[in-house]
């Protein structure tokens, strides 16, 4: 395990799972599913979810079926959010919502700088932090998605790499503001490759972004929540959470499989 020397007591105490926090699943669905399929699979995860299982869960649908799928989410234990919101408030920006818009239809979290918006939009670490601040301004949670390519674990730069991603939103708001943030560690290598992360080469980087959050406040290092995002499956999931610092997942393909995501949902509440 990295351990920076700054940090390295509480680095330890984290490796031995000295504080507990809520489990988070998080289903990214990505431009897939029509306005009938969504409503469906919506319904079939809030009446799967809700009253079984022990973590929090949200769905993340595409922009145009936020109507379709709040509806269908109403009293249930599956919250709403939203895969990507622009960093403005208002403004001739053709295509583009706001934070605040997404908020209007019950959305309670929102995907910020997920690999695809950094390398086929070429959202900078700038932008992300933004982003970030304006989910937070509108009172919704931003899961902040950080990662490596595969040619930069390769070159042994995974942690410069993620480091300075964290630290760019770090940097844009006060340590309270970003205690209510949520990271997301996705290695853009294992996204759609079938590759996975081994859960041992997973808990590495969680601990060492831990480690980083720390070096400037020991406190929100503690408590906030770190997911992994990396071809997360049923069969997989049981052996990722069960890592000291992945605390719930980011999931993409899975999630669009009722039985499949309803697996993992119920691998973080063990």
């Amino acid at each position: 395990m990295h351990v920076l020397s700054k940090a390295g007591t509480i680095c330890r105490l984290f490796a031995v799972g000295a504080f507990v926090r809520d489990s988070l699943i998080a289903g990214n669905w990505k431009m897939n599913g029509t306005r009938s399929s969504a409503a469906a699979l919506a319904r079939g995860l809030a009446a799967a979810v809700s009253g079984s299982v022990r973590c929090d869960v949200v769905i993340c649908p595409p922009l145009v079926f936020l109507q379709e799928v709040a509806e269908c989410l109403a009293g249930s234990d599956v919250a709403l959010g939203a895969q990507n919101v622009d960093h403005r408030t208002e403004g001739a920006v053709t295509g583009e919502v706001t934070a605040g818009m997404v908020k209007e239809f019950g959305c309670s979290y929102v995907l910020v700088g997920h690999s695809e918006r950094r390398s086929l939009f070429h959202e900078s670490d700038e932008v992300v932090a933004e982003k970030a601040l304006a989910v937070l301004a509108s009172e919704m949670t931003p899961i902040v998605c950080v990662g490596e390519t595969l040619a930069q674990r390769q070159a042994g730069v995974t942690s410069r790499v993620i480091g300075d991603q964290v630290r760019a939103v770090m940097a844009a708001m006060t340590p309270v503001a970003f205690a209510g943030c949520i990271i997301a560690y996705e290695p853009i290598w294992a996204i759609g490759t079938g590759e996975t992360a081994t859960p041992e080469m997973a808990q590495a980087v969680h601990s060492d972004i831990r480690c980083m959050i720390a070096e400037q406040d020991a406190e929100t290092a503690q408590g906030i929540r770190i997911l992994y995002g990396g071809s997360v499956k049923a069969d997989n999931a049981s052996g990722l959470l069960a890592q000291s610092d992945i605390d719930g997942a980011l999931v993409g393909g899975a999630s669009l499989k009722q039985d499949e995501f309803v697996a993992i949902c119920e691998a973080a509440g063990v």
